[in-house]
């Protein structure tokens, strides 16, 4: 009788150990588990920011490319009809700033036709690396 009372605690203190062990290995894989779903969460939201960040430097650009395209058409409106008041005729001023753009057109596209494309390149590579 008290080796089968000895046996009983035997497969009682067994079964605790195995309990014991089973909500452990349960409390390590919910806790697994919570820690990699914040691990997730944090990163999406890490990704919006990213994206928000890079969306707001594109508009950012954009904004001050028309505000920079604005400028440079009336500074050239300008400029022509400063010319064509010193030439005596309006009409010369708007023909020299045309000429001016229409000959920067042919030498980028028949002389230098990769000398824009590699200008473009390389600052744009510069402002990337200036920002990193």
């Amino acid at each position: 009788m008290n080796r089968q009372a000895k046996k009983e605690q035997g497969t009682t203190s067994s079964k605790r150990k195995r309990s014991g062990i089973a909500d452990l290995l349960d409390e390590t894989a919910t806790s697994l588990y919570d820690d990699v779903v914040a691990i997730v969460e944090a990163r999406v939201e890490l990704l919006k920011i990213e994206v928000a960040e890079k969306i707001s430097v594109v508009v950012t650009v954009a904004i001050l490319g028309i505000l920079l395209i604005g400028g440079v058409a009336y500074f050239f409106t300008t400029f022509a009809l400063m010319t064509g008041e010193l030439l005596g005729h309006p009409f010369l001023g708007y023909l020299l700033v045309s000429m001016l753009f229409l000959s920067s057109f042919l030498f980028f596209i028949k002389f230098k036709p990769l000398l824009l494309k590699n200008l473009i390149q390389n600052i744009l590579l510069s402002l990337y690396d200036s920002i990193k």
